[in-house]
């Protein structure tokens, strides 16, 4: 009896430790990890303490940059795999179909960026959108063949593999994709809720069946793409070619003459990404990089961040009236700049040097009352002296970081699918200004800088971004969420630099978002106190609660080069290290 009572006592005791054990090792790990209601994943919103790590919008992307970063691949091989994963697994934004845009920071301290934005067809025309009396059919812009550009992604990504791959080995990047899309994955919850959303879009927009057709998904159900796979394997096996020329090209081209499409064989033939100089500026003894034009992300965030550099922000109470009264007014300011000035530096003179100087952001400032809210329509572009998108973060063990931003624009982009190939068309020609002065579907406006031309890349608010401090890497940053982007990214870099939060913090702290027109703050739901809400109204703000706003992927970099690796917890995203 002695015996079984002792032994029943150890078996407790070594339960109790196996137990302590594994919580102990979470919590030095410094995992927080989300729970399984919603998703058939185990999925990771917080890692500390590795030298290496991948943040995207799904587990099994981050999965698939891991593995690639144990194999020996750098960053810009785990960002490729990504990309390509993404394209299978989070079809909403993930994808070739559409662009976007990549920072990459190398050991020795080299930035580049590459702009693998879509582009106008050749046929494309500045009222292509507008009907006889010169009012916008704004569904044109929205749905269907003809809202979409000239896909950049896959060349974007060939291009990142001969300039920065450490690898050299395509096959084994892309394989992973088509493995997922081959045998198919299990979906979430809220994959499930936005394809059920979505499916009589997809009716509409789609005369065949495609893989995204189903009365009713539900939490784990497989979503197998065979089609997509085909695509993948021609782009594994011929690169470059394997998409815009060939089988997958002539199916992208039939697809434009069943809906209406203007993309030609021409367009897809002659795409080329561009490398191009990143765009540098200072906050509080920090190096900021991002993304220059066509991308507005850059600009916008250096000129909010130099604005608000004059004020002691760490001295105002959080979500204050006072400290989101300031912010509002940077962003509102910054956003009629991009309205005016900013658009394709290949078609437009834009006045860099003088939009990020300090003197002139120092005069738009000049108007700024702390008593008072401005007008948006007495707040126009300053004159010189004379939401869905994906984003995903890597750094890898030697220290390479990439920071990169991608996307269809709307969710499902056009909401069309090219028959036999299984991807979705971007519906990025809603980017462009349809008529100067009417917004798109962001509520974003636009000038004669933002026009439609063709072969013109339309003007973009991603905004990937690299901090470094003493020459060393510090943060790697980004989000979706269409205007939304880069006050998102603006925001959480106060919070890190401002507030001292840690960075898991700052990405879960709710957000608010202004951009010039129309005139409101938008706030996420229970992001300001009542009392705050009533001064800001009392200023003459006018406040709307919305949905959440942005989904932010980070990595911080600390001082023994350990980092910690944050996935927002708006959504599945999920973070991985070692």
């Amino acid at each position: 009896m002695y015996y079984k009572i002792k032994s029943h006592i150890f078996i407790q005791k070594t339960v109790f430790y196996v137990l302590f054990g594994t919580l102990l090792t979470l919590y030095l790990v410094g995992c927080k990890l989300q729970s399984s209601d919603t998703t058939p994943y185990q999925i990771t919103k917080e890692v500390n303490g590795g030298r290496a790590g991948v943040s995207t919008a799904h587990p099994l992307a981050t999965k698939v940059g891991i593995d690639i970063l144990k194999k020996g691949g750098n960053a810009a091989d785990a960002a490729i795999a990504v990309q390509f994963a993404l394209a299978v697994c989070y079809p909403g934004a993930g994808n070739i179909g559409g662009g976007g845009f990549l920072l990459y920071r190398d050991t020795k301290g080299q930035v580049v960026s590459l702009d693998f934005r879509e582009k106008a067809p050749k046929a494309a025309t500045t009222d292509m959108y507008l009907d006889s009396l010169q009012n916008p059919i704004t569904d044109a812009s929205f749905n269907g063949a003809l809202a979409a550009g000239v896909p950049g992604s896959v060349d974007g990504m060939v291009k990142v593999f001969e300039k920065l791959s450490k690898l050299k080995n395509w096959q084994i990047l892309i394989q992973p994709a088509v493995e997922l899309a081959e045998k198919g994955f299990p979906i979430t919850q809220g994959e499930a809720d936005n394809l059920n959303e979505h499916q009589s879009l997809f009716e509409k927009y789609n005369k065949h069946q495609t893989a995204f057709h189903k009365k009713n998904w539900q939490k784990g159900d497989l979503l197998i793409q065979p089609q997509l796979a085909n695509t993948l394997k021609h782009i594994l096996s011929k690169g470059r070619d394997g998409f815009y020329k060939g089988e997958v090209a002539d199916q992208l081209i039939l697809e434009m003459k069943r809906g209406g499409g203007i993309i030609s064989k021409n367009d897809l033939e002659s795409y080329q990404s561009v490398w191009r100089s990143p765009l540098s500026g200072n906050y509080r003894g920090y190096k900021i990089y991002s993304m220059g034009p066509p991308s507005s992300g850059g600009v916008a965030l250096l000129q909010m961040l130099q604005m608000t550099e004059s004020y002691s922000l760490n001295q105002m109470e959080y979500h204050s009236a006072a400290h989101v009264h300031l912010m509002a007014e940077v962003e509102r300011r910054s956003f009629a700049d991009r309205a005016y000035y900013l658009g394709d530096p290949d078609f437009v003179d834009i006045p860099l040097s003088f939009l990020l100087d300090s003197s002139y952001l120092s005069k738009r400032m000049s108007g700024f009352n702390p008593r008072m809210a401005s007008i948006s329509d007495s707040i126009t572009h300053g004159k010189p002296e004379s939401e869905e998108t994906t984003h995903f973060s890597i750094v890898d063990s030697e220290g390479n970081a990439a920071s990169v931003t991608t996307t269809l624009n709307g969710s499902y982009g056009a909401l069309t699918v090219v028959e036999g190939a299984g991807f979705f068309l971007n519906n990025e020609m809603d980017d462009f200004s349809i008529k100067p002065g009417f917004p798109n579907m962001y509520g974003l406006v636009g000038g004669e800088a933002n026009k439609i031309e063709p072969e013109k890349r339309m003007l973009s608010s991603m905004t990937p971004t690299i901090i470094t401090k003493n020459d060393s890497l510090f943060m790697v940053v980004g989000t979706p969420g269409g205007s939304t982007i880069i006050t998102s990214v603006f925001q959480v870099i106060v919070n890190v630099i401002d507030f001292k939060m840690s960075l898991f913090d700052a990405v879960n702290e709710t957000r608010f978002h202004h951009q010039w027109k129309p005139d409101q703050i938008y706030t996420e739901n229970g992001c300001l106190q009542p009392n705050v809400k009533m001064v800001l109204e009392s200023l003459g703000h006018k406040i709307k609660e919305r949905e959440p706003i942005g989904r932010v992927e980070a990595i911080l970099v600390d001082r023994n080069k350990l980092l910690t690796v944050v996935a927002d917890p708006r959504g599945d995203d999920d973070a991985q290290g070692y």
